[in-house]
């Protein structure tokens, strides 16, 4: 009798306990990568298998070898000891699945800290949403929330849906760019780049690779997590000595005196009040204490350098593109990681910043006790899962750490064990360039778009907009340009921690040995007017670059700001007629308040009639190049530029 009960009640327990220490040492994960079938775009297997001739990234340059053909360059500067990097079938693949699958170990920061899954967003409420829609996929993950919570003057109630922008593929029961990992005893959230440069198609529900997620409500998502707090520096929290509350809670500064830590909550409130604020598709990726959100980029990027909304990202591999890629997850995705710039950025002694960003914490493993005596640095140490390396994220100390340089803006290059320096974020850029926007379902007539090509031309939007990528490279003062400007400015406290630009050859394996091979980054090429501008630096006002137009169709709204937005109809203006009432903006309406007075003077005034919108820098103003009858065009003609600019691929 007690062996039969055994059986049936001890051998559960017993198989369970077992699962769970297999579980515990195995830290298995997973993320949902499409197959080509799944994907409305997938890349050519010319591009992905390097058909008609080997190439090579120099430093930005594409060199071509081709077998039997002139090589233009000498053989002994495309070794990686130079610079060069081989852009083969492999570095492709390698891109591709880690734009899908790699966290660089985020899900420790956004899920142990920050708890992004810890508040009324649970993962269990998320499973339950993907599991109803039945497999049918979705461009927006609704949610039931856990709990009620209060963010500003708004009560969201338990149980109430959320609008996530979530991406769910047809098929797939896993949103994109959300790899989940069980990890520590605990299943844990991280954020890949698809999560952002990647959509589902309203339609099919299948994946357009290189489109931004346009919908994406990152800041409300933000803000109910439980310590949204490591996010201050992205908000207009200038200063977190007026939430302090009670004086004993102190830490040791680094020079040994003590400094007073804010109260959490009170601090946890201001930031998810600023965060809520932030439009769906808009992300604030620098940290420059001011709330001033951008729209996400497209991953179409092929001959559109310099990148990022300022243009920062313009030395080193692909015209800068992996230094981009690297500010995701060398800053983004992990607030801890700078630290060391925080005396000269937040004006906060280093112990302090972290005291911050750490007393908080949702797992009480990562959670720093004012009371403990230790220095928060002290702590971190001791459950640092990447030691040697400031942050969590799977980074290194590049040669000129702890300088920011113009390949490594954020001071630190992401980078895992296991890889060579940069491999995987120099995959990622090479990939990215292989990506084109799907073919249009909308047929337009060819008489059509030879009219909007001839407008183009005619309205001069052909002196920015040039070339393969529909841009001329180029950064454009903020005060010329028009665009709201605060974003412009956001890199101006930087240039006092700048130093040579120097990098590892991309040879070098991780964790870097002594004595690692040190090469110089070319930058003489670089327009130091235009980094000024990049950076505004000096007495600049900083500028934005000239964007491309490849993918127009996908990238609604317009503007740095995703300002310009007029949903199906006309009557549907600014972020207040479209995003604020559930409405998805429509290209062709949006592209038309671009270039028309008339239809932008009532999308600016929609928008100014928010205040929510004022706090974070969203107006929808400027790039004044009228193409409508103030400037002798028809309807006609106007109708023609948008059917031409919405065909550009």
């Amino acid at each position: 009798m007690k062996r039969k009960r055994w059986l049936v009640v001890g051998l559960p327990v017993l198989l369970l306990s077992a699962a769970y220490v297999v579980l515990f040492w195995w830290e298995p994960e997973y993320a949902y990568v499409p197959p080509a079938s799944q994907v409305m775009n997938p890349p050519s297997d010319a591009r992905m298998k390097g058909e008609g001739g080997q190439e090579y990234d120099l430093w930005g340059q594409t060199i071509t070898k081709r077998e039997g053909g002139t090589m233009l360059a000498d053989t002994a500067m495309l070794s990686s000891g130079n610079g060069a990097i081989a852009i083969d079938e492999a570095l492709l693949k390698l891109g591709r699945k880690a734009m899908y699958k790699e966290t660089f170990g985020n899900e420790v920061f956004l899920t142990d800290i920050v708890g992004i899954v810890d508040g009324p967003l649970t993962i269990r409420n998320m499973a339950k949403a993907i599991m109803q829609l039945k497999g049918q996929g979705t461009s927006n993950l609704r949610v039931e929330l856990a709990e009620d919570v209060a963010i500003g003057d708004k009560v969201y109630k338990k149980g109430e849906m959320i609008d996530t922008g979530i991406d769910v593929p047809k098929g797939a029961y896993a949103p994109l760019g959300m790899p989940v990992k069980f990890s520590q005893g605990r299943l844990k959230v991280g954020i890949s780049c698809m999560a952002c440069h990647a959509t589902v198609d309203r339609e099919t529900k299948h994946v357009i690779e290189g489109a931004p997620n346009s919908d994406l409500n990152a800041g409300l998502v933000l803000a109910l997590a439980t310590n949204t707090s490591v996010y201050f520096t992205h908000t207009d929290v200038e200063n977190v000595a007026k939430f302090i509350k009670d004086l004993n809670r102190t830490v040791p500064t680094s020079d040994n005196h003590t400094a007073v830590l804010p109260d959490p909550a009170a601090l946890e409130k201001a930031v998810d009040e600023n965060l809520a604020k932030w439009p769906p598709g808009n992300f604030d990726s620098t940290i420059d204490m001011a709330s001033n959100p951008s729209q996400i980029p497209d991953s179409f990027t092929k001959g559109g350098h310099p990148y990022g909304w300022s243009g920062f990202a313009a030395a080193g591999p692909f015209h800068g593109l992996s230094a981009f890629s690297n500010n995701v997850h060398a800053q983004n995705s992990d607030s801890l990681a700078q630290v060391e710039a925080s005396p000269e950025l937040f004006g906060l002694d280093k112990e302090v910043y972290l005291g911050i960003l750490l007393q908080n914490s949702a797992n009480p493993r990562y959670r720093y006790d004012p009371r403990s005596g230790l220095k928060p640095s002290e702590f971190l140490a001791k459950v640092d899962p990447t030691p040697g390396v400031p942050g969590v994220n799977e980074m290194i100390k590049p040669p000129s750490f702890p300088n920011l340089t113009l390949m490594a803006p954020d001071g630190l290059f992401i980078s895992s064990r296991g890889f060579k320096v940069g491999e995987q974020v120099n995959g990622m850029a090479a990939f990215q360039n292989t990506l084109v926007p799907p073919e249009r379902r909308e047929k337009t007539k060819a008489d059509v778009l030879e009219l909007g090509r001839t407008v183009f031309q005619r309205a001069q939007c052909i002196s920015c907009h040039s070339g393969e990528a529909f841009t001329n490279n180029r950064v454009i003062s903020s005060a010329v340009i028009g665009t709201e400007p605060s974003r412009a400015k956001a890199l101006k406290k930087t240039e006092r921690l700048f130093g040579p630009t120097t990098m590892f050859a991309p040879d070098t394996p991780v964790p870097v040995p002594r004595g690692a091979k040190v090469l110089e980054v070319p930058t003489g090429h670089l327009d130091p007017e235009q980094m000024k501008l990049a950076f505004a630096w000096g007495e600049s006002p900083g500028g934005y670059k000239v964007k491309g137009l490849i993918g127009l169709r996908w990238t609604a709204p317009y503007l740095h700001d995703g300002g310009v937005a007029v949903g199906p109809d006309l009557a549907q203006v600014g972020i207040p007629g479209t995003f604020m009432q559930g409405v998805e903006p429509d290209p062709a309406n949006s592209l038309r308040a671009l270039i028309d007075k008339k239809l932008r003077q009532q999308v600016i005034a929609a928008n100014e009639q928010s205040q929510t919108l004022k706090e974070v820098h969203v107006a929808g103003i400027g790039h004044e190049h009228w193409v409508d009858s103030t400037t002798g065009f028809t309807k006609e003609q106007q109708d023609a530029l948008i059917e031409y600019l919405l065909s550009l691929k």
